[in-house]
């Protein structure tokens, strides 16, 4: 499934092609759209972020509840030409082995540098 926006208006007012791909039958269905939304934002990023697109649609937001414990802290990232950085694990977390198939697996949480807890893998 994709959709095809940034379509002139119809009679009907359909600005939007909804694509449906059957996998079976290997046809394509084309189903004409009402958008309910029509606004696109331009962030203002820095020069060395020049590669990254800078427009998302409004369909990505979330409403944000306001936190006076949310803080942001700015660690600048060394960042390679091809907008990827170099990841480096700080501290093994917990470590488990798991038995599938009388055969003993081991379970490692790793948490990465530039990354929360929450996040660790």
């Amino acid at each position: 499934m994709d959709f095809i926006s940034g379509l002139p208006r119809t009679l009907k007012s359909y600005t939007v092609i909804w694509v449906v791909v059957d996998r079976f039958t290997k046809s394509a269905h084309f189903i004409p759209r009402k958008s309910t939304y029509t606004t696109t934002y331009h962030l203002a990023l820095p020069p060395q972020l020049s590669a990254v697109h800078d427009v998302f649609h409004v369909s990505m937001l979330r409403k944000y509840v306001a936190d006076p414990s949310h803080i942001v802290d700015y660690k600048p990232l060394q960042i390679n030409d091809n907008l990827s950085y170099e990841e480096r694990p700080v501290e093994i977390l917990a470590k488990e082995v798991k038995l599938l198939c009388n055969r003993g697996i081991t379970l490692v949480k790793v948490l990465w540098r530039n990354h929360e807890v929450e996040e660790a893998t």
